[in-house]
């Protein structure tokens, strides 16, 4: 699957947050932040841990999910690069509202609370930045909301797969996520999910292959969600 990654030379590149920073404050936030990697299925952080960083995504994908007191887990957003993770609880200093877990090997930055609010400070400018992610993550948990009411499931599958599926063009697309993890996104059970892919399946709109979802028809995906036609 084609994501967009930063340009060589500035980890930053992409990264909407800090767009509007002068070339040398944006040096001063990659030397204030610490690389870390994480392997597929690592945890970045747990629901209720301290919100002590913010998480500028460079390579891979993680799922931000809650989970129940039963165990079961709700996928609330996949984060792809350049996307940033972590900047409610740094804004109320407060503790980590969800869990995130490394769907794919993944690399970031890790800016700390500290150094995340004195950039704030300084550089009022991100303060717009970071309302209008916080703004589009009311949006996607207001609209989850409209597509349990108004949604079947194999039409809430449909459309996890598009969003998934992104901004690419390519023929065919390919998903690195297994059907418990497509189940957690679209809030059904593993059988019932098996049973939408096996019918987008047969109607030639996608395939899977092992533990991948390789999607072949992203238009008939869309109709089917009932989204409104690039």
């Amino acid at each position: 699957m084609e994501v967009r990654l930063p340009e060589p030379g500035d980890a930053l590149t992409g990264v909407e947050m800090f767009a509007g920073l002068e070339p040398e404050v944006r040096q001063r936030v990659i030397a204030a932040a610490v690389p870390r990697t994480y392997r597929k299925g690592q945890l970045l952080f747990v629901e209720n841990d301290p919100g002590e960083s913010l998480i500028v995504l460079r390579r891979g994908a993680v799922a931000v999910f809650r989970t129940a007191p039963t165990g079961e887990r709700a996928v609330l957003s996949v984060i792809r690069p350049p996307d940033v993770l972590g900047e409610v609880s740094l804004l109320d200093a407060s503790t980590r509202s969800a869990s995130a877990e490394a769907i794919e090997d993944c690399t970031a930055l890790a800016l700390s609370r500290g150094a995340f609010m004195e950039l704030v400070h300084s550089n009022p400018r991100i303060l717009d930045a970071v309302m209008r992610s916080l703004g589009g993550l009311i949006r996607r948990l207001t609209e989850q909301n409209a597509d349990h009411v108004f949604l079947d499931l194999p039409g809430r599958v449909a459309k996890t797969l598009v969003r998934l599926a992104g901004e690419s063009h390519a023929p065919m697309i390919t998903i690195e996520l297994n059907q418990s993890q497509l189940a957690e996104m679209a809030g059904g059970s593993r059988q019932s999910v098996n049973q939408a892919i096996g019918s987008f399946a047969s109607r030639g709109w996608l395939r899977t292959e092992g533990r991948r979802i390789v999607v072949t028809d992203v238009a008939a995906l869309r109709r089917r969600a009932g989204m409104n036609d690039r």
